[in-house]
């Protein structure tokens, strides 16, 4: 499988090489080590903290936001930053599978690292056939944030942990305004779309629990998929692509949902902790907010994850990058990922104190519990072994994003979703003998094929 990875990242190497330059090292006495992650703000606290619990070492930034190619490539040469970031299960199987993450599963206990202390959604994150290859930074579930002043102005009570989707729909509209001429003023909801977690809220799977077949063809999935274009286009009470671009520019400020929530555009919104990051800013001060959890499907099931760490394979620093896996499961790194609302910690207990709940500098904040209660509902994002994460992920974001727009009916976009990942499916195993002689072993136990009839096996 390395050398397929080698073979098709080939002819991104010499751009690669190009442009990999390190920061200049600012003590010769400090073992350096490079982590490659995005370039957000709490990076830098994150950085010192690790620094000054290792002191031998010096720990500096290459922001690589989503750049996961780039990091293929430069793992797979040699030449790639000792610790590098992973968003999903699929990132780190196929890291894995290229043979430059480096399996942890016997270095934790060694390191004082217990795994299963992580939240389950996010420590799905960082395993890969039973083996561990990193640890979660933080972990993250959404939940509706709503603002409190368009709530009290319309006389509608806030929700409660108790309320379904109907009470939802029911309140969004009351809670979205037009103006006479149609356009929109204020929506009742706004939010990117979270497909995943309604997906699993109706009861319906990506794959089969082998993994062998997509699923996403069930009727709880075309279900749950209608349900999300309904919001848009039935209900509307959630912009459409182009009503939200209009409301962003005219709100003059930002882009997008988390922009025109920001600037009161819209009564309730479906995010992450992290929003809080800037909510806290002096210039949104005024804003009143609250949380609630998700409203209810037919199971409360939605998908939580994490932002990972991997250490690489061929890194020059290994005792350092194990150092760092350390720091990310010491107290003093999960408090501050608390304190910074930079999600929520990724192991669990630190998430179970006062000091979580009720931080003295934001007495306005009572609603961690809600980000808590939502983690404890989250389950892992499915991968399967037996096709390219990578291959998937880009044939979904298209066919959800035309559902999105109404350029395909819910039902329509799930099959050929469907069709198109059990294709790519096939494609693996004729590509790779390996995992098609552990994909045979499992369909002979009774595992569903990606396939129908027997003249398209691989």
């Amino acid at each position: 499988m390395k050398h397929v990875f080698m073979g098709a990242f080939a002819g991104m190497l010499l751009l690669s090489l190009v442009a990999h330059v390190w920061v200049p090292a600012s003590d010769p006495n400090r073992i350096k080590l490079i982590w490659a992650c995005d370039d957000s703000p709490t990076r830098r606290e994150q950085i010192a903290l690790f620094n000054q619990m290792n002191p031998e070492y010096e720990l500096t930034l290459d922001p690589n936001p989503g750049a996961f190619e780039k990091i293929m490539v430069q793992c797979l040469a040699g030449v790639g930053p000792d610790l590098y970031d992973s968003y999903f299960p699929w990132q780190t199987s196929l890291f894995a599978r290229a043979g430059i993450a480096y399996d942890l599963t016997d270095e934790l206990p060694k390191i004082g690292v217990d795994i299963d202390e992580i939240w389950p959604c996010a420590k799905n994150t960082v395993i890969f056939n039973n083996r561990v290859y990193g640890h979660p930074g933080n972990a993250n579930a959404p939940a509706i944030w709503y603002n409190k002043r368009l709530f009290d102005e319309a006389g509608i009570p806030y929700p409660d942990a108790n309320w379904k989707w109907d009470d939802f729909i029911a309140i969004a509209k009351k809670l979205t305004i037009r103006d006479e001429r149609g356009r929109p003023v204020q929506y009742g909801f706004l939010g990117y779309w979270d497909w995943k977690s309604v997906l699993y809220q109706w009861g319906a799977s990506m794959y089969t629990p082998e993994g062998t077949r997509c699923t996403l063809d069930s009727p709880e999935s075309i279900a749950a998929f209608t349900f999300l274009q309904d919001l848009i286009f039935k209900h509307r009470v959630m912009p459409s692509y182009s009503e939200e671009r209009y409301m962003a520019r005219s709100g003059g400020w930002g882009f997008e949902h988390l922009n025109i929530f920001a600037a009161e555009r819209g009564a309730m919104a479906i995010g992450g902790r992290w929003w809080l990051q800037l909510m806290r800013q002096p210039e949104f001060s005024k804003l009143r907010l609250g949380t609630a959890p998700l409203p209810a499907g037919p199971t409360r099931r939605i998908m939580g994850g994490a932002r990972a760490t991997i250490v690489n394979t061929n890194g020059k620093h290994l005792d350092a990058a194990l150092k760092f896996i350390q720091c990310l499961h010491s107290k003093e790194w999960n408090e501050l990922i608390n304190k910074q609302a930079d999600a929520l910690a990724p192991v669990k207990k630190y998430c179970y104190t006062d000091e979580f709940l009720h931080d003295p500098r934001y007495p306005q904040e009572d609603y961690n519990q809600v980000w808590r209660d939502s983690l404890e509902n989250a389950v892992p994002e499915e991968n399967s072994p037996y096709v390219n994460g990578g291959t998937v992920d880009k044939i979904l974001k298209i066919q959800t994003e035309l559902i999105r727009l109404d350029q395909k009916s819910a039902e329509a976009g799930v099959r050929d979703a469907t069709k198109l990942i059990n294709e790519a499916i096939v494609d693996l195993l004729r590509m790779d003998p390996v995992i098609k002689e552990q994909y045979m072993e499992a369909v002979s136990n009774g595992a569903r094929p990606a396939w129908d009839r027997p003249e398209d096996a691989p």
